[in-house]
């Protein structure tokens, strides 16, 4: 019922074993005790909104205000979209895709977390390829983007071996330090031209009208 009022409710996205799909808020409880039992090694900056830093409560807590505040400020010009990322039926984190003035503009930022204990399996990669097929096939978007700091070379492994290329750096503060992010992008050219595993996608027809497209 939810999904008739709520279309983005009745997205799947299939790679393998991973699915992509919103969580529900009786999943979100699930999904936001991933993120308190730890989503970076001791001691590692990953993300430039430190959430991550928080004590486990809290870092629960932002997890399902995320969810929440996603939803409730949507609209067709300026959209977030955290997808739940479940490993046969059960969540272990999310990968996002946002966009400002899509319907124009046709470019796409990723961002994602996997708790601590499903990381370094591959696992990473499949819900990129998700997104992107979400991105690039179902949304016709035109270029994806994405950004992780220098020295966190996993994200930035991923993001080469699905064909994105450097696009410069950004510098931020973060705890008062100065961070440096690689910022990367992926056209729809070089997504179309590489090799990539089977996708199944079902129930966005409904929600194209909430991406600002027809």
């Amino acid at each position: 019922m939810l999904a008739e009022h709520w279309p983005l409710f009745g997205l799947r996205i299939q790679v393998g074993a991973v699915e992509l799909r919103l969580p529900t808020d009786a999943e979100l409880p699930v999904l936001a005790s991933v993120a308190a039992e730890g989503v970076q090694k001791s001691g590692a900056r990953t993300f430039l909104t430190p959430w991550t830093d928080l004590p486990p409560a809290e870092r629960a807590r932002w997890v399902i205000q995320s969810a929440w505040s996603g939803r409730g400020e949507w609209t067709p010009e300026n959209w977030y979209l955290g997808l739940g990322v479940f490993a046969d039926g059960v969540p272990i984190g999310v990968q996002s895709l946002r966009a400002s003035s899509f319907a124009l503009l046709r470019e796409v930022a990723t961002s994602s977390w996997l708790g601590l204990g499903h990381q370094g399996g591959g696992i990473g990669t499949a819900m990129r390829h998700a997104v992107l097929h979400l991105a690039f096939a179902g949304l016709s978007a035109t270029d994806a983007v994405t950004a992780s700091f220098v020295d966190n070379p996993a994200p930035i492994g991923v993001s080469r071996k699905l064909g994105y290329t450097d696009d410069g750096i950004t510098r931020d503060l973060l705890h008062g330090d100065v961070v440096v992010s690689q910022r990367l992008r992926l056209t729809r050219e070089r997504w179309a031209a590489l090799d990539r595993p089977p996708v199944t996608m079902t129930g966005l027809a409904p929600c194209l009208p909430l991406f600002g497209l027809t």
